[in-house]
């Protein structure tokens, strides 16, 4: 029997599939920044006022590099710039609405600064997700040309 001919079953990709990808881009945004203070950001901007870096903080930044790459890439990848556009228009103007009907106050910057770092994870896993969302909504198959 030809081996190339047995085929893997294949597994659709469902709303937990998205969930996982919405926790792991809320992670990356959250860990790399937020407004709590207890972010890679303030744990560098400490290191340089003390001691300086270590190799652990620049281990820790490559890594974070690297979870950046892989999701900016894919969204780039399966939105493009307008996708992209487009979905931070309708998560920003969101955001602006909930200020609007009074649900947020417009001095509450750190609430906002909150959504806003939401909103960045919510279009990182959307374009991480959107091929299978695409093909799930349209039935057509998105394929990379590079």
């Amino acid at each position: 029997m030809n081996e190339k001919a047995i085929k893997k079953p294949h597994r659709s990709f469902g709303f937990v599939d998205f969930l996982w990808r919405w926790a792991l881009a809320l992670v990356l945004v959250f860990v790399t920044y937020n407004p709590s203070g207890k972010s890679y950001f303030h744990w560098v901007k400490t290191a340089f006022s003390g001691e300086g870096l270590d190799a652990l903080h620049y281990f820790i930044g490559v890594i974070l590099i690297a979870g950046w790459t892989i999701f900016i890439i894919a969204t780039e990848r399966s939105l493009g710039a307008l996708g992209s556009i487009i979905g931070a228009a309708l998560l920003g103007t969101g955001i602006w609405l909930l200020v609007d009907v009074g649900v947020l106050h417009p001095d509450s910057t750190s609430s906002i600064a909150w959504l806003a770092l939401f909103a960045l994870g919510t279009l990182l896993a959307i374009g991480m997700s959107w091929s299978h969302i695409w093909r799930r909504l349209s039935g057509q198959l998105e394929v990379d040309t590079d």
